[in-house]
């Protein structure tokens, strides 16, 4: 092995034992709350500083719920929030796993991993939330892209039993095979995935959104009929729900992502309804409007 090969790349077994997550909306936090729930000390870091005390709130209501249904004890709870550090300073998210769970940009997640790479040791495994973004061009430019590895958790993520492992072309096993590990160490049910537009659930389940929107643009029932109706086939969720729920701009930019990835075939195309309802700001849930109202979030009827 030369001196520029990183560790990373041998066939001996990855330990990871620290992480930090960069972004500490929905999906950073409740990443957050499942590591540090299973011992795993955890920096949450956010560029607005105004985020990181909402997100140790949210977090301490999630294991607090857990107490309640004694699935936790007061000490494991006090426990797991001792091994969460918040903090608005990059310079500060230095770990064996770094898991980004930023916007859906591939120019802002590639960025954000060369500015870690300078501060990381070559050994850091770097992880990409994305739901949709090839990891391959993600990796690119990144010094020693065979540690870039798709570790896609789903919303919410304390409760989503399921994670995606998605390897690039450039993905070291070894590094797969340690993010494989860790996601069963977090009670979770990893299932490995190749680096397809979309990957599995997400390539799957587009068109639960794409069709319910194209119902609605169409005219053939309104909003809360669909949720209704998929509710009462079985779905937990109507479509409608579930994007007020994700996040309908992330929803949103996620389509566009396929659309664009499969070569605009036309059964991925984006809805303008949708399209609209983001450049309205009606987010969902975390704006207080989306498909539907949530004044408890602070929302304004009109």
């Amino acid at each position: 092995m030369t001196s520029s090969t990183p560790t990373t790349t041998t066939s001996q077994p990855i330990t990871i034992e620290t992480v930090a997550i960069v972004g500490a909306g929905t999906m950073g936090l409740g990443i957050a709350q499942v590591c540090v729930q299973h011992g795993l000390p955890t920096i949450l870091f956010d560029i607005n500083a105004d985020m990181l005390p909402k997100a140790r709130q949210a977090i301490a209501a999630g294991l607090g719920k857990l107490v309640e249904k004694q699935k936790l004890s007061s000490e494991e709870r006090d426990a797991a929030l001792a091994r969460l550090t918040l903090t608005d300073q990059l310079a500060d998210v230095r770990a064996d796993l770094l898991v980004e769970a930023v916007v859906e940009r591939l120019d802002v997640k590639q960025q954000l991993f060369r500015q870690l790479a300078e501060q990381n040791p070559e050994t850091s495994i770097f992880a990409s939330n994305t739901s949709s973004l090839p990891i391959t061009r993600l990796a690119a430019g990144i010094p020693y892209p065979e540690r870039v590895v798709g570790m896609h958790f789903f919303n919410p993520a304390p409760l989503m039993k399921l994670v995606e492992v998605i390897s690039g072309i450039a993905t070291a096993p070894a590094v797969a095979d340690a993010v494989f590990a860790l996601a069963g160490r977090l009670g979770k049910r990893p299932v490995r995935a190749a680096d397809a537009p979309g990957f599995i659930v997400n390539r799957v389940a587009r068109h639960y959104y794409v069709e319910g929107l194209k119902l609605v643009e169409e005219q053939v029932a309104p909003v809360e009929v669909i949720d209704e109706l998929l509710e009462s086939a079985g779905f937990r969720m109507g479509p409608f729900r579930l994007m007020d729920l994700i996040g309908i701009d992330s929803n949103y930019l996620v389509t566009s992502a396929m659309y664009e990835a499969f070569h605009f075939d036309a059964k991925f195309r984006p809805s303008r309804l949708q399209q609209q309802k983001v450049d309205a700001g009606h987010h969902g849930r975390k704006s207080g409007r989306g498909f539907y109202e949530y004044p408890a979030a602070g929302a304004t009827k009109s």
